[in-house]
């Protein structure tokens, strides 16, 4: 009778674990990451621009 019990337990704490990984996973891939990905690439797009208006652009000096 012990290990029919325990071996509930232990199915349902997988499935609950099981769920909180997918949970877990689809708030870092379809969540957070996107966001991340959006201010890296805004924040490079940012220092290139200010890098530009301190120094100008790139290509041979104007003559």
């Amino acid at each position: 009778m012990t290990q029919d019990q325990g071996t509930s337990n232990a199915v349902r704490h997988d499935a609950s674990a099981r769920r909180r990984e997918l949970i877990t996973f689809l708030v870092l891939a379809f969540g957070i990451w996107p966001i991340v990905a959006v201010g890296v690439v805004g924040g490079y797009g940012f220092l290139v621009w200010m890098w530009q208006l301190i120094f100008g652009p790139p290509g041979p000096p104007g003559g």
